[in-house]
């Protein structure tokens, strides 16, 4: 992934803000909070092992095949059987998490596309013919697809909408905030599947399978939701945007004077017409797999001739997804003279690998985290008493919809990692959800709403202080509480719109996804 850029250096910040900010700095590096995380659970095994905590339930026997009475003991992790455990299982629990091969598979091809240019050369394209009645739809609903890649909706989108606006006479504040809204406040939805929403799938199946190992999810469970949810934020970021948070602004007067930005030069456009040749080529050469009858339709599903359940086109999803960027990406690179053969492109695909050392590590530490919760019981144990308790308090669905989302965005506050902060959060909530009778998709739905619109307030994300790099050149005095007093609007409106949006879905009784 790019390298976030030195930002301006922003003012010192006083009262709530400062404290926020001051706490937050205190906040350690993700993976040294799984390692005391793992800490914590080693110490728990012990002393509920000691103990002699059981639960007794009704769970999924697979020996049995159906659901029987079951007893469960918290296992500790210094016993014997704990220390050869944590001894011998790292590497297995490594390599057989699901996220590690889907990153790394995804990153493939949306990697080649960013580094060759196509991403921000098509971002800057769709913001120079998008017009003006559009304008800032656009530019958020351009943010909330801009999830796929890496990096690109912070550091080139946001920029390239505070100007778009400011050379259209338009307050540059109000193109910063409606760009960084839709790339960070309504990050967890998109209207393709991307390789975060693999990654959570993967989490969200080990945690199902300690309920029942026979049950998962697919990559596509939240699909009509999620592109349900990235249209209607976009249309509600809109016009927070145009009917509140701009006139609030009121006219700019900064002084900084129009430059110009969006216009393409001639590789440029030469590599955008290949990629588009490419993508056409693509879509009709997957078009030919998936078309009827059976067995010409390869990717189908060769038992009932669908595409959706159960078909190589569905379990093969991110492998296509990567191999359409590759190809694209590749294509705008040699039209563009970004990439002057197959082994240089090879070249950019490694610069990308090389740029996910952070996070390949981190998924190393989550996935041993998952393992040993797992080991312990600690998560039944857990998940048992919390369904227990839940069953005798009267909220319904919709009580337990709002409570998740009102969790999820107050943790968001000390930790923002959409993946971190869902490998501490799955093993608990979906078996829980689960016991109660709740559909894991539901249950990753309601994350995506409570974890996304926290990030554009929240000073643990990375990108805030780049974003008050950006708004000092247009505001010389702007601070982190001047992009959080900007963007609080949006966090506050998209949390309850956004949570009302899931709940009618939910009582409309509205698929999620495909079947």
């Amino acid at each position: 992934m790019a390298k976030t850029p030195d930002a301006a250096p922003k003012q010192g910040m006083s009262g709530f803000l400062g404290t926020i900010e001051r706490v937050g700095n205190m906040v350690p590096h993700p993976a040294i909070i799984f390692f005391m995380l793992i800490a914590a659970v080693i110490l728990l095994s012990v002393i509920f092992g000691a103990l002699g905590t059981t639960v007794t339930y009704d769970g999924y026997d697979a020996a049995v095949g159906d659901i029987v009475e079951q007893t469960t003991s918290v296992r500790s992790l210094l016993s014997p059987e704990g220390i050869r455990f944590m001894v011998t299982s790292p590497v297995g629990n490594f390599l057989g998490f699901a996220g590690v091969g889907v990153i790394l598979v995804a990153m493939i091809g949306v990697g080649l596309a960013e580094e060759s240019g196509l991403i921000a050369t098509l971002v800057r394209k769709i913001v120079a013919i998008a017009p003006q009645s559009l304008f800032t739809f656009i530019i958020v609903m351009v943010g909330v697809m801009s999830s796929i890649a890496a990096d690109a909706g912070y550091l080139v989108l946001v920029p390239l909408g505070a100007a778009a606006f400011h050379s259209m006479g338009r307050h540059p504040l109000a193109g910063l905030a409606a760009a960084f809204a839709g790339v960070a406040a309504v990050f967890l939805v998109n209207v393709f599947v991307t390789p975060t929403d693999a990654l959570l799938v993967a989490v969200t199946n080990d945690a199902i399978h300690t309920v029942n190992p026979n049950a998962s999810i697919t990559d596509v469970g939240n699909l009509f939701f999620m592109i349900g949810s990235s249209i209607v934020m976009a249309i509600i970021v809109t016009i927070l945007t145009e009917r509140f948070v701009e006139p609030r602004l009121g006219k700019y007067e900064g002084g900084v004077p129009v430059e110009g930005g969006v216009e393409l030069t001639e590789a440029e456009s030469r590599g955008l017409k290949f990629a588009g040749r490419a993508l056409l080529g693509f879509v009709l050469v997957v078009g030919a797999l998936t078309a009827p009858p059976i067995p010409y339709g390869i990717l189908r599903n060769q038992v009932t001739g669908g595409i959706m359940a159960g078909s190589p086109f569905m379990s093969g999803l991110i492998v296509l997804i990567s191999l359409l960027f590759l190809v694209v990406g590749y294509a705008y690179g040699r039209g563009a003279g970004t990439i002057a053969n197959v082994t240089a492109a090879i070249g950019l695909i490694v610069k990308t690998w090389s740029n996910l050392a952070g996070m390949i590590f981190l998924l190393f530490v989550i996935a041993n985290f998952i393992a040993f919760f797992n080991f312990t019981n600690l998560a039944t144990v857990l998940a048992v008493n919390l369904a227990d308790f839940l069953q005798t308090v009267p909220i319904g669905a919709v009580g337990y919809i709002i409570l998740f989302v009102i969790v999820v965005a107050i943790i968001d506050i000390i930790l923002t990692g959409a993946l971190a902060k869902w490998a501490i959060l799955a093993p608990v909530f979906v078996p829980l959800f689960m016991r109660l009778g709740g559909d894991p998709d539901l249950v990753l739905a309601t994350y995506r709403v409570g974890d996304s619109p926290m990030n554009v307030i929240t000073p643990l994300n990375v990108y805030l202080a780049v974003m008050v790099g950006f708004a000092q050149k247009y505001q010389k005095d702007a601070g982190m509480g001047t992009i959080i007093a900007l963007m609080l609007p949006y966090t506050a409106v998209l949390m309850v719109l956004w949570t009302l949006f899931l709940i009618g879905w939910y009582l409309l009784g509205i698929p999620l996804g495909p079947a």
